[in-house]
């Protein structure tokens, strides 16, 4: 849930009386707006505000608040820094800061501000778990732990917290809090579908397929509809290279959840390895339109339109996916095949040799995900 400001006193205290009756009106008036889910005639109230306030903390706090509901990042994050500048005391604007970024998947620029809401404020279970999330999926499993174990006295009702919680402790090492987590877990699942998923998930983590589809499996016996079974069948089975259930599991979970990136992601990955790219093209055009931070698509179009020696298309998908993972080599080792096809060969050997010294330095990350090599978990994301 994002902060937001109620309107106190705003304004410069050397402005007239109508003018302020106007920012109040107009500040009211954009607070019930945004209570009612009318964003746009709330941002519009809000910079009438800003017009006549520009320093005014509340207005662009709570502009921010609306851009972020509309998933407008960049014009967000612009004006919550603009609050942070003003207020940096207010812990509750670098929280939306944080969860602004995590929103679009950038861990890395999320942890620095929620790091200062949980040191300003330890008791905020909310700052605390998006940073151990944060911690999470950057691999920083010990980090991860140290704080959300600090959380359990508020969340462990929680099933996705005691997941996490779980997989991060084993991670870790630290195996009798795996264990305590897990029991909890069973505890406050019971045999629910919910249990079953997130236990089938934990089993993904590891890599243990078989273990993963019966509890997954069960999970849909007794929920069909529950959000993410689907998906997260549609991942054993591309693990086990059965496109067709793949594929059908993932159209499954995107009836039910439409607006999930990763399933039309996924569903362009399975098409390509069915050999339909005129299909996976049309889904990873889909996932990206909702999502533009996810590299493995934009890579998929720049294999598709190389293919189809649509060489400037495939290149502007290739910096697309070299923005979101620069040291992937695969997109290195395209982008210098592409160049070598028109004739630059020089700018291809330096590809060439980028892709060498890669290979040695980090992991793909880009590969790893096509290749199913890396679990991606787009629940928690959310």
């Amino acid at each position: 849930m994002a902060f937001a400001i109620t309107f106190a006193v705003h304004g410069d205290p050397a402005q007239s009386a109508t003018s302020e009756d106007t920012i109040r009106t107009a500040y009211e008036a954009g607070e019930q707006a945004l209570r009612r889910g009318d964003l746009d005639g709330a941002a519009k109230r809000f910079l009438q505000v800003l017009a006549l306030a520009p320093a005014d903390v509340g207005a662009h706090t709570n502009l921010g608040v609306v851009y972020m509901r509309q998933r407008k990042w960049e014009r967000a994050l612009a004006e919550l820094e603009a609050a942070r500048k003003l207020a940096p005391q207010v812990p509750g604007i670098r929280l939306n800061i944080g969860l602004s970024y995590y929103r679009q998947g950038d861990y890395g620029k999320a942890i620095p501000p929620l790091e200062s809401v949980v040191e300003d404020q330890p008791q905020s279970t909310q700052a605390r778990r998006l940073l151990g999330l944060c911690y999470f999926f950057q691999e920083r499993y010990a980090d991860a732990v140290r704080v959300l174990e600090a959380a359990w006295p508020d969340a462990n009702n929680d099933l996705s917290y005691l997941y996490v919680l779980a997989v991060a402790a084993g991670n870790a090492s630290r195996h009798e809090l795996e264990e305590r987590a897990l029991a909890r877990l069973l505890d406050i699942g019971k045999d629910s579908a919910e249990y079953h998923l997130f236990i089938g998930k934990a089993y993904l983590t590891r890599e243990d397929n078989d273990k993963a589809l019966a509890e997954l499996e069960i999970a849909a016996a007794a929920n069909a509809k529950l959000p993410f079974v689907h998906y997260n069948l549609g991942v054993v089975y591309r693990r086990k290279r059965d496109f067709d259930k793949a594929k059908e599991e993932f159209l499954k979970d995107a009836a039910l959840e439409p607006d999930v990136a990763y399933n039309y992601d996924q569903l362009g990955i399975v098409c390509q390895m069915l050999e339909d790219d005129q299909t996976a093209r049309r889904y990873y055009r889909e996932a990206v339109r909702r999502d533009p931070q996810l590299g493995t698509s934009w890579y998929g179009l720049a294999k598709i339109y190389g293919k189809e020696k649509k060489y400037a298309e495939a290149l502007r998908a290739l910096d697309s996916a070299g923005a979101i993972d620069p040291k992937s080599a695969s997109v290195h080792y395209l982008r210098g095949q592409i160049l070598m096809q028109l004739g630059r060969g020089a700018e291809a050997k330096a590809e060439m040799a980028t892709v060498r010294r890669l290979k040695l330095e980090s992991l793909d990350k880009i590969e790893q995900q096509v290749t199913g090599g890396v679990y991606h978990d787009p629940q928690l994301a959310q």
